[in-house]
């Protein structure tokens, strides 16, 4: 079986490593295009799956437009009978319905809930307890084609979106294998997904990270680790904006207005929430590095 895997950042590098340690025929890969980075712009900055293909002898494309005529002819001669999409973006039709056996994708939640571009974010800032991986062959509408398998993974009260992302690319590159398996062996039965169970997940913009104190301490504790490392929840201190990437609970009764600051200047800053506190742990300032709560506040003074 003749295998294309598209993918882009390290998320899907497992499982195309997972494919290749199987002994699988990967005769391609597509990957996002080069592009500027780095302090001052001026280092190439290629993508985690280009990189580990670049190790492994694979042949690399990098289309700026998967509409193009000779990027579809490139792969065309690929003569693919199965694609594999991890972390990679829409495809049009004519690349998607390419192969014979069809196009799969690994997707970051237990569809047909968390559709959309960033599950693992919406499910721990939305409190889930429980989240999971899914492949299914693609279709027209985003996210809603027949469901390959599927597998659950808890999600820890505390654990931040990037410890949840770490877990889930590890299990679903083991679901990439075992669903390649069963299409090699013709052991599959796609199941068409429940529409009554749908929710969405919209990709998470800068000013949607702006926190609202005025919440209960759960909701905003949720909010913080949901977009912890990235896109980082922030507020506002002494005019400068403050990223906050760690936070711990504190319930109990208090008069003090919501998003109000206490701190001891030594070894707690806290805000006031609806019934209770958030106490961060983490944070970096505008213009500072990352850092502990403490050796913030051993160079500066929350007033």
């Amino acid at each position: 079986m003749r295998i294309v895997f598209m993918g882009t950042p390290d998320f899907a590098v497992p499982s195309l490593d997972i494919l290749i340690k199987n002994g699988y025929n990967v005769v391609g890969v597509i990957t996002a295009t080069d592009k500027m980075g780095g302090r001052g712009n001026k280092q190439l900055l290629q993508s985690a799956v280009k990189k580990y293909a670049l190790e492994k002898g694979i042949k690399i494309l990098q289309p700026k437009n998967l509409k193009n005529t000779e990027f579809q002819e490139e792969l065309r001669a690929l003569k693919a009978d199965l694609q594999i999409v991890v972390a990679f973006r829409m495809l049009p039709v004519a690349v998607w319905d390419m192969p014979p056996i069809g196009t799969f994708n690994l997707h970051g939640s237990l569809l047909p809930k968390y559709r959309g571009a960033a599950p693992i974010n919406w499910a721990v800032i939305n409190g889930e307890k429980e989240t999971g991986v899914t492949t299914f062959f693609l279709k027209h509408e985003i996210d809603t084609g027949n469901i390959l398998f599927q597998e659950k993974m808890p999600i820890g009260e505390n654990e931040t979106v990037g410890e949840v992302h770490d877990r889930m690319m590890l299990l679903g590159a083991e679901v990439v294998l075992k669903t390649v398996k069963a299409i090699e062996s013709d052991s599959v039965t796609p199941q068409v997904q429940d529409e009554s169970l749908v929710s969405h997940a919209r990709k998470i913009h800068h000013e949607d990270c702006k926190i609202n104190f005025d919440q209960p301490t759960e909701k905003v504790h949720n909010f913080i680790r949901g977009l912890s490392p990235y896109p980082t929840a922030w507020t506002m201190l002494d005019n400068k904006k403050l990223k906050i990437f760690l936070s711990e609970k504190e319930i109990c009764e208090h008069d003090l207005e919501a998003g109000s600051i206490s701190s001891d200047n030594k070894s707690y800053i806290k805000f006031a929430t609806q019934d209770g506190f958030v106490s961060i742990l983490k944070l970096q300032l505008a213009g500072k590095k990352r850092m502990g709560v403490k050796d913030f506040l051993n160079g500066y003074d929350v007033d």
